[in-house]
């Protein structure tokens, strides 16, 4: 498939896994492959900015207020099909309740009320008085941002999965709830954005474990049931590269290579660190095809990176391995 026709599918892609299966990473290469392709590109974290500057080379991390992670190439700002997009840009932005709250009332010309609350300490109490109130607000300013074309694609950080189902449902039981007025109104119109491929998909992460592959099956299933989200691909994070002869016994191995014979200790060592790669790369095979079987979706395999901290440096490889996953999809 092509890249660029995979990155502009879908207005919003929102990035959906387990903690720690590099959820957050994978929200990153998706946005530096989609720029690459020449999409002018918005991330936006929930809460936090997390690791997201780090992977773009920023020592600080980004709030609500927008900041530009890359500049692309502003020289081809005037060839744009959208006026304002620059082809290549990556841009971040953090989305809170309370601050999409403050948008909403501000909207609906309570702007002296939403000032009035912030500066009491009284917003947490408001914005938790209706269940799934949080949720939909901060979906619906993402449905505002996907509506008014400032970008070509919008990269969501979604919450780890055991709360991103919430997340995303909370719109469909107020839109249930709610017998009319403007919350009802909102949450329709969230829902009407999440059910429609053409301007939202969820993309799956996981890790090749069976505690991640389970949770991202269940997952997967929830969503199409509970929110009719169209889904992507799954992305199998972390994958380790694939080693041949770790059978191979460490003497003759040294002696093939033309290096020095190893001492016992040494031989020792190798022999242990081959048992686990074997293992590890035989756990790993039977879990990408144990998802296979029962996840009917298609599979992008991304590297393992061997690094204590991700950073920039990180990220460009893990681009071109998802833009080669894209590429190979049917």
């Amino acid at each position: 498939m092509d890249v660029s026709r995979f990155c502009g599918a879908s207005h919003v892609v929102v990035v959906v896994g387990k903690g720690g299966v590099g959820k957050t990473t994978v929200t990153a290469a998706l946005a530096r492959t989609a720029a690459d392709a020449g999409l002018d590109v918005l991330v936006v974290a929930l809460d936090d900015s997390g690791g997201l500057p780090a992977l773009f080379g920023r020592e600080e991390p980004f709030g609500y207020d927008e900041v530009l992670l890359d500049p692309g190439d502003p020289g081809r700002e005037r060839s744009a099909e959208v006026p304002g997009r620059v082809p290549g840009r990556v841009r971040g932005r953090v989305l809170t309740p309370d601050a999409a709250l403050v948008e909403y009332l501000a909207d609906h010309g309570l702007g002296r009320v939403s000032r009035r609350l912030v500066q009491t300490g009284a917003l947490e109490v408001v914005s938790t008085a209706i269940p799934g109130v949080r949720e939909m607000l901060v979906l619906a300013r993402l449905k505002q941002i996907e509506r008014s074309g400032v970008a070509g694609l919008v990269v969501l950080d979604a919450p780890a999965t055991g709360h991103a189902v919430t997340f995303l449902t909370s719109s469909g039981g107020l839109a249930d709830a709610a017998r009319g007025g403007p919350l009802r109104s909102q949450a329709e119109q969230v829902v009407e954005m999440l059910s429609d491929p053409a301007r939202c998909q969820v993309l799956l992460v996981t890790a090749p474990e069976e505690t991640p592959v389970n949770e991202v099956v269940e997952t997967a299933y929830r969503l199409e049931d509970e929110v009719g989200v169209r889904l992507g691909p799954v992305v199998v994070n972390g994958c380790y590269p694939v080693l041949e002869g770790l059978s191979e016994d460490p003497s003759a191995a040294a002696r093939s290579a033309g290096l020095p014979e190893p001492s016992g200790a040494d031989r020792t060592r190798l022999a242990e660190a081959a048992s686990f790669r074997s293992h590890r790369q035989l756990l790993q095979r039977h879990q990408v095809a144990r998802l296979a079987a029962e996840l009917p979706l298609p599979q992008i395999e991304l590297p393992y990176v061997f690094s204590a901290a991700l950073g920039a440096d990180d990220l460009a490889p893990l681009s071109a391995a998802l833009s080669a996953g894209i590429e190979a999809l049917p």
